[in-house]
């Protein structure tokens, strides 16, 4: 992301299927040139990426792994949809993730601003969060799970769909349970609306880890696992004063 562009290849004879010769096929993209190159500094600033990120660097004390996360996937998807373009992409990626983390580490204000930023990039129409808990997601009674899980879904649609303490949705034992259907529910929705759909689960890391366990089909469906870590005498002594700084300079009302 540094350098100003990249060479794309250009695909070999056998690329394209000879089906795609006849002349009723649409045409597909134009040929590279052997030194096609792309200004990635120039795509970057068209879809104002580097708003989100200065955003995250001067809103959150600290995180600077998860920032350093965040940067990462916004270069990876910068590059594919570059790609995309060129028809060179082979379908929308996975973009289902986890944060793992104690309360309070920004995993909700994080989750907005990769909405925002997957939104910007063109992988979602929208770019809004959904937040759920588990009870937003799993009924009381038979027949009740399956349509609060679908309209929480339906509703995300376009965005993301923030599932807090999501191991919650498993109690492994309790045959009366029925979070499992919502599990169910949540694996079709997730490997079907790939392209309209990012489910972020969040929680401790502990948790997360036996919820994965116990839910193979959930963890080979999450693309990107981000840590929130805990935050030093320092950082909390700069949020505390950010917080002394906005409350003294809040207008009176």
């Amino acid at each position: 992301m540094t350098r100003p562009g990249f060479t794309l290849a250009r695909p070999g004879p056998g690329h394209q299927d000879q089906n795609q010769a006849q002349d009723t096929e649409p045409a597909g993209p134009e040929p590279l040139a052997d030194d096609a190159t792309v200004d990635l500094t120039a795509e970057r600033a068209g879809v104002a990426v580097g708003e989100i990120l200065d955003s995250l660097e001067s809103d959150l004390v600290g995180l600077r792994p998860v920032k350093t996360r965040v940067r990462e996937i916004a270069a990876l998807l910068l590059v594919d949809r570059v790609r995309s373009r060129f028809g060179l992409s082979a379908g929308p990626p996975s973009l289902h993730m986890c944060f793992t983390g104690h309360p309070g580490t920004g995993k909700t204000t994080v989750a907005l601003r990769m909405a925002e930023l997957l939104h910007r990039l063109g992988y979602l129409h929208r770019g809004h969060v959904v937040s759920v808990t588990r009870d937003d997601l799993v009924g009381q009674y038979v027949g009740h799970t399956a349509p609060k899980t679908r309209d929480a879904i339906n509703r995300a649609l376009g965005g993301v769909l923030f599932i807090d303490e999501a191991y919650y949705l498993y109690r492994a034992g309790n045959e009366r349970d029925y979070g499992q259907e919502s599990i169910e529910i949540l694996l079709q929705y997730m490997e079907n609306h790939r392209a309209d759909l990012v489910v972020i689960m969040a929680g401790y890391p502990d948790r997360m880890e036996a919820f994965f366990a116990s839910n193979p089909g959930m963890s080979s469906r999450i693309a990107h696992h981000l840590e929130f870590p805990d935050y030093s005498l320092d950082e909390l002594v700069a949020i505390g004063e950010l917080m002394w700084s906005s409350a003294t300079t809040w207008p009176a009302g």
